[in-house]
């Protein structure tokens, strides 16, 4: 290889080093109140302004349904980008390795070529005759015969060391290769990182903002509506009798699982946390598990397609439950019918009926 070649490889090298330094749900808490009866407005003595009227909860309703539309897309997005999030940072590891076998190929062949460069020179000195040359003309058989063996040994030493030479090339050449792929697949996940980042703020903002136009009353209001509707979606799973069915014990992995989330109630919900002070649904559970000693993958999603599923009767503490069509959502099953998980923004991590959202299944990380 040429010094031109040389220089690029070692370029290369760099590169990718420098590079990888630049790049490096809904739900609601589960209650059971019946709901209070609306207050009856005093009346307003003269000349006092008269608040606006709660609207009727037919019109809020329509405001529940919306948020947890805009908070369900948000989870979609939020789970896009924790899987470009993860696959980045497994491109970068990738990269790094393959950057340190460069510059190592690359000492590599230096040091074989420092080697070639010598015998070339000690051919030089000895008058740039070649062994077999001074092997002829020498008159003593006993100096032939040990001659004879050098310059096999030599030609023998001298061919491996070329062809460690042609690996060591066709290796860089791989090497930078796969390294330039790893880039352009670093890339795409850094922009599919970067749309899904910006769609989980639009989503957040917008359900925000509309929160943000309600009064007190209102929000109060909006509140116990959800809390209603994830006492009737409770209700109608237990009605089902399938509770009964649930007697599963907890795995002693899956105990710490359980130990780790319930530990973390209270801590707020926020989009791409994995804690240890704020979490996202799949963050919590996936770092419950770690800590339980079996890492899982990062995101509800992957949790539903890589993780052994197991029916809803057969489920034990510790289990994951994973909701809607779309696995958007996961919670992690506590026993009694309950499960913790970090319900959306606005919401700290805490427990809930297991079926207050529309259950896909149910999978075991210690299968």
């Amino acid at each position: 290889m040429g010094t031109a070649g040389k220089r690029g490889l070692i370029t290369a090298a760099v590169t990718v080093v420098c590079a990888i330094t630049v790049l490096a749900a809904p739900g609601t808490a589960f209650a059971s109140p019946t709901p209070p009866a609306a207050p009856t407005p005093a009346p307003a003595p003269s000349g006092t302004p008269v608040p606006p009227p709660v609207p009727p909860n037919k019109d809020l309703e329509a405001v529940r349904e919306k948020l947890e539309s805009l908070y369900h897309d948000a989870a979609v997005a939020t789970d896009a980008y924790n899987a470009a999030e993860e696959k980045a940072q497994k491109q970068s590891t990738q990269l790094v390795q393959l950057a340190k076998k460069i510059v190592e190929g690359q000492r590599r062949l230096d040091a074989l070529k420092d080697r070639a460069g010598a015998a070339a020179r000690q051919q030089y000195r000895s008058g740039g005759l070649p062994p077999e040359a001074h092997l002829m003309l020498s008159d003593d058989p006993g100096q032939f015969l040990d001659g004879a063996g050098r310059v096999l040994q030599g030609q023998r030493a001298t061919k491996a060391m070329l062809d460690e030479m042609t690996r060591t090339q066709q290796d860089l050449k791989q090497y930078a290769s796969d390294a330039a792929a790893h880039w352009r697949e670093l890339e795409a996940n850094r922009k599919d990182k970067e749309a899904a980042r910006k769609k989980v703020q639009k989503q957040i903002a917008e359900a925000e903002k509309l929160e943000s136009r309600l009064e007190k009353q209102e929000k109060e209001r909006l509140a116990e509506l959800e809390r209603q509707a994830a006492q009737k979606a409770q209700t109608a799973w237990l009605d089902t009798g399938v509770l009964k069915d649930i007697q599963g014990k907890a795995s002693e992995q899956g105990a710490k699982a359980v130990s780790y989330a319930t530990a973390q109630m209270g801590k707020p919900y926020e989009w791409g946390a994995e804690g240890p002070l704020t979490f996202d649904c799949s963050g919590l559970t996936s770092q419950a598990w770690a800590h339980a000693g079996r890492p899982i993958p990062r995101t509800s999603q992957e949790q539903w397609r890589q993780l052994r599923h197991v029916d809803v009767k057969d489920m034990r503490p510790g289990d994951l439950v994973i909701y809607f069509d779309d696995a958007s959502h996961v919670g992690m099953y506590i026993g009694d019918g309950t499960i913790v998980h970090a319900p959306r923004p606005g919401r700290t991590v805490t427990v809930t009926g297991a079926g207050s959202m529309p259950i896909l299944g149910v999978v075991r990380p210690d299968a």
